[in-house]
């Protein structure tokens, strides 16, 4: 068993204040800060700084939470597989997804889950950053790349869940302004919108595989920002037909050189680090997000 007091330091420290750790647990703010104090003793250090608007972790208390993260999971997989893993899913699943596509695509099937598996205690973190599986502190990560590439990460399982069809396109706005490229070579004098991650554009076409180098007219780690400056007549980019699909088909945006896709390598996977046992309640989300997904027809 871990330890109680392990736990909720834990708990503490992921909900970002005592308060929200207490109401979370059902406790009271006091309780949880006595059972927190009394920990402090146990140890003769202080693990947080507490302030009236966030809490700090001390140098001590970043040691002790970086150790005890990995441990909690290995003991909850330990617990799963000795036990056969034959129980419901249960425990905490933290996840994090792109911002675009987890808001649209993501986000929207968690009520089911949840619904399905009241034990599981999601943690859902929505960002374009890289966030690293292997340092425990995120159970799954939801990457658009190709597999084996950069973007999905080095020495992780991944289990593909659609494919991420990916179209140039650019509004009609920009393109009464600048005119439509009649080639790729035409590209060279457009501007191109993209995070800081996804040039050079990898395209599929007539000639097969080719690279298309450039830099974005606008600097920015988020593709939802890319998509709003298509939308608002700023230049060219190659979108994601989950992303755009509405916009093409209401004619804000307008896809050029129809030909050219991104690369078929690019797909969208669900990804976690290696494990002896997988728990069941990763596996339940990986099963029902792949089951939502296949009714996207934009990831076909």
């Amino acid at each position: 068993m871990f330890d109680p007091d392990y736990d909720l330091f834990l708990a503490i420290v992921e909900a970002g204040s005592i308060s929200a750790a207490a109401r979370a647990r059902g406790l009271t703010t006091a309780a949880l800060s006595k059972r927190l104090a009394r920990l402090e003793l146990r140890l003769s250090t202080r693990l947080i700084h507490r302030t009236t608007r966030r809490l700090v972790l001390t140098p001590a208390g970043r040691d002790l939470h970086d150790t005890l993260l990995p441990l909690r999971t290995a003991l909850l997989e330990a617990e799963e597989r000795v036990g056969g893993g034959g129980g419901p899913p249960r425990g905490p699943l933290r996840i994090t997804a792109p911002t675009s596509f987890g808001r649209m695509h993501v986000i929207p099937c968690l009520p089911a889950f949840i619904a399905a598996w009241p034990e599981v205690s999601l943690t859902v973190d929505l960002s374009d950053e890289f966030v690293d599986l292997l340092d425990g502190r995120c159970d799954l990560a939801i990457r658009i790349g190709a597999r084996g590439g950069p973007l999905l990460g080095k020495g992780l399982v991944a289990h593909r869940l659609g494919t991420s069809r990916r179209v140039l396109c650019a509004a009609p706005a920009y393109l009464d302004r600048f005119g439509a490229p009649a080639d790729l070579a035409d590209l060279a004098g457009h501007r191109l919108l993209a995070t800081t991650s996804q040039l050079p554009w990898q395209l599929d076409g007539p000639e097969g595989t080719v690279t298309l180098a450039g830099q974005s007219h606008v600097r920015t780690n988020s593709s939802e920002v890319v998509r709003e400056l298509a939308l608002g007549g700023c230049g060219i980019a190659l979108r994601s037909l989950w992303d755009v699909g509405e916009a093409l088909a209401a004619g804000t945006l307008r896809r050029i050189l129809t030909e050219y896709e991104g690369s078929q390598d690019v797909g969208i996977f669900a990804v976690h680090a290696p494990l002896p046992a997988v728990p069941s309640r990763l596996r339940a989300m990986v099963d029902h997000l792949a089951a939502h997904l296949a009714t996207v027809a934009a990831l076909d």
